[in-house]
């Protein structure tokens, strides 16, 4: 018997280090994804409004956000295309109930056990369903719905439980920053006295379900709205200066945590301290009105990649350091039917056709440190990508050649190696299709592909899947296939410290 593995001593089987080390790693595989659960850290979801005709359909729409590795998406309404469209891709909804649907759901409980029959039910668990709001900024409606709010989320609430799904989906509602009378400084943050009859009821339903506080926040709106009292470099979190609050000494560089926290003041003001916080909108306009001069691309980059980076980190506010925040950044596209000034229809992060506005990095390491950090140069700066308007037997047809006679090593794409997810079509037949253009001189024949081929100039490598480029060998299949059996502890702590909460690591930790 090998003394690497077992010692006998007094009738008892000690066990070696290496294989005390062995159980510790199958029990932390083993319970990781609780731990995930419990404390899973902040997330960034994108919100998908459709208040536009030139949208692409549903199934175009879960592709590209698939392709971009987003995970979390808002919508506004339980629209049954879309809840077809989003089976089985692993991105979690938050689905709406419109303002319009608030009185017959308040009304009537078979209303709501009738919606969630049909419109619900036939489509989860594959399409991950797992918040609903009910109704949307109520209090900034023209008309008084508020007084219907609370009970539609009732309602809405015993449907779920008579489903069994209570525990799975939670029910919450949206608000706009103006439910607050007071938010400066952020430790006077106080809710208006003339909403109490509404707030009181909410607050207790969400801290008694254990729901969050849903807020649509925009610093965009308080820099346009005075210029001259918020300065442009603090809404989009790259002020240089500090606003401290003259009553806690807490110091704020940015507005988003100033507003964030007024909320946190507010709650505890009504003795809510349980009740957390997930920001359902917010985001930068990228093209304006001509006395909206803030609203750029430019602008829109900081903000957005500033508050992603915010969040991921886990850095919380400074009331509540290292809390986690969930945050839906407004929207996934322009909106051309929406009405207002020309900000309103220019909130996107894609055009209709599926470009990108502008670049976004959803990891929040920075749309420059992409590159950067994997040293990633072009001959001739272009990258060649699946279409997201073919046809999947087009597609599928071009993949299998690219793998086959094609020459491609699509080792990368294949389970478990790190660009095989998101686990789409689209995804595997742009890497395949970029490692032939790139190994074939980058000409715009080696990019056709019977016209399912796209050139693009943005590098659509992510985490740790690198997109070859002109004269360099993709490294990401074999590095993560050389890499050594005996480095395994260390590497999952590598792998997964950049992107868990302080809380998840220390358990790893523990068992390594």
């Amino acid at each position: 018997m090998s003394e690497g593995l077992k010692v006998w001593r007094g009738g008892t089987m000690a066990r070696s280090p290496d294989f005390i080390s062995a159980i510790n790693l199958l029990l932390l595989l083993l319970l990781l994804p609780l731990f995930a659960v419990l404390c899973r850290g902040s997330t960034i979801g994108i919100c998908y409004g459709r208040n536009a005709d030139d949208l692409p359909t549903p199934d175009k729409v879960a592709q590209l956000v698939q392709l971009h590795n987003i995970k979390y998406l808002r919508t506004y309404d339980s629209n049954i295309q879309v809840l077809k469209a989003f089976a089985n891709t692993g991105v979690e909804l938050m689905i709406g109930v419109s303002n319009l649907d608030l009185l017959p759901f308040s009304q009537f409980q078979s209303n709501v056990d009738t919606w969630l029959k049909n419109s619900i039910i036939p489509y989860y668990p594959a399409t991950k369903i797992t918040y609903i709001t009910v109704g949307a900024e109520v209090t900034e409606s023209p008309t008084n719905i508020s007084a219907l709010v609370v009970p539609a989320m009732h309602n809405v609430l015993a449907a779920l439980r008579k489903a069994g799904l209570h525990k799975k989906i939670k029910v919450s509602s949206t608000h706009s920053l103006g439910v607050l009378s007071r938010s400066f400084p952020p430790s006077a943050g106080a809710f208006n006295s003339s909403l109490a009859f509404f707030l009181k009821p909410m607050l207790e339903f969400l801290a008694e379900n254990q729901s969050p506080f849903m807020v649509d926040i925009y610093p965009y709106y308080a820099y346009r709205d005075s210029p001259n009292n918020v300065s442009l470099d603090y809404a989009l979190f790259e002020s240089s200066s500090e606003v401290i609050d003259p009553d806690t000494g807490l110091i704020y560089t940015n507005m988003f945590d100033a507003q964030i926290d007024a909320l946190y003041f507010a709650l505890m003001a009504l003795n809510f301290k349980t009740i957390k916080i997930m920001v359902t909108e917010t985001g930068w306009p990228s093209k304006g009105s001509a006395q909206e001069k803030a609203a750029t691309p430019d602008n829109a980059q900081k903000y957005n990649n500033n508050l992603i980076r915010h969040a991921i980190n886990n850095t919380g506010t400074p009331a509540k350091p290292g809390e986690e925040l969930d945050v839906y950044i407004f929207s996934l596209f322009n909106e051309n039917r929406k009405p207002g000034l020309e900000s309103e229809r220019n909130w996107g992060l894609f055009y209709p056709d599926q470009t990108s506005i502008y670049n976004l990095d959803f990891t929040g390491r920075g749309a420059v440190d992409m590159t950067t950090e994997a040293n990633i140069t072009s001959s001739n700066g272009t990258w060649c990508i699946a279409s997201s308007t073919a046809s999947e037997l087009d597609l599928q047809s071009a993949l299998d050649w690219a793998c086959g006679a094609g020459n491609v090593d699509c080792s990368a794409i294949q389970p478990s190696q790190p660009c095989y997810q998101p686990d789409t079509l689209l995804s595997h037949a742009s890497y395949a299709f970029n490692s032939y253009y790139q190994q074939n001189g980058a000409t715009d024949i080696s990019c056709s592909f019977g016209g399912t081929g796209v050139k693009t100039n943005k590098n659509p490598s992510y985490d740790n899947c690198v997109y070859m480029t002109s004269g360099r060998k993709n490294t990401s299949a074999a590095s993560n296939m050389t890499a050594s059996t005996t480095s395994v502890s260390s590497s999952i702590v590598h792998r997964v410290s950049a992107r868990l909460p302080g809380c998840l690591l220390v358990i790893i930790l523990l068992f390594l």
